[in-house]
């Protein structure tokens, strides 16, 4: 398997929008959190969370390509079937793919919750990822108006893998807090 300095440069090879590449960054903080709170593989788990949107700059015309194409070109590096298929998944509402393992639905809650926390952020006088509280991202799930482009419902599925959605909120904060400079927050 590709190690993170390889990755992150197959990444940034795809992807130029200096945003999706954040986004990525911070799907892999939260991966790593959760793959070390589950006791899974945290190294795996992470570079999944990185990699996991490589097509989206291709695939950008096209949604129901998205994921296929990024895990046929992981493939193609040697990335584990198990990744390739969370991966997949994670565009499973566009797919017709249901998603399954724990691993599956860790990846698409954290790829999820990361717009929701950085939209919280970005309301604050500050907008520093520092002064998110959890109080403040779990009662912003709850206004559908708010990061209205954001599925609670996949967020939600952090409790399909162990983790109460309270718990998944402070993991994922405090995993982008501990990123805020290369998120720009």
């Amino acid at each position: 398997m590709i190690n993170r300095e390889k990755s992150l440069t197959l990444l940034k090879g795809h992807i130029q929008a200096e945003n999706l590449i954040k986004h990525c960054l911070a799907t892999e903080a939260i991966m790593r959190k959760v793959a070390q709170r589950l006791g899974k593989e945290v190294e795996l788990c992470g570079l999944t969370g990185l990699l996991h949107d490589i097509d989206l700059e291709i695939t950008r015309d096209d949604q129901s390509k998205h994921a296929l194409v990024g895990a046929d070109l992981l493939e193609k590096e040697g990335f584990p079937q198990e990744a390739l298929q969370a991966i997949r998944a994670h565009n499973g509402e566009r797919l017709g793919i249901e998603r399954q393992t724990e691993f599956e639905h860790a990846l698409a809650a954290s790829e999820t919750i990361t717009g929701l926390i950085v939209a919280t952020a970005l309301v604050q006088p500050e907008k520093k990822i520092a002064n998110v509280k959890i109080k403040s991202v779990t009662k912003r799930m709850k206004e559908k108006r708010f990061a209205e482009n954001v599925n609670r419902d996949i967020i939600k599925e952090c409790e399909l893998f162990g983790i109460p959605v309270e718990d998944f909120v402070a993991l994922s904060i405090t995993a982008m807090q501990g990123i805020a400079d290369d998120l720009g927050l």
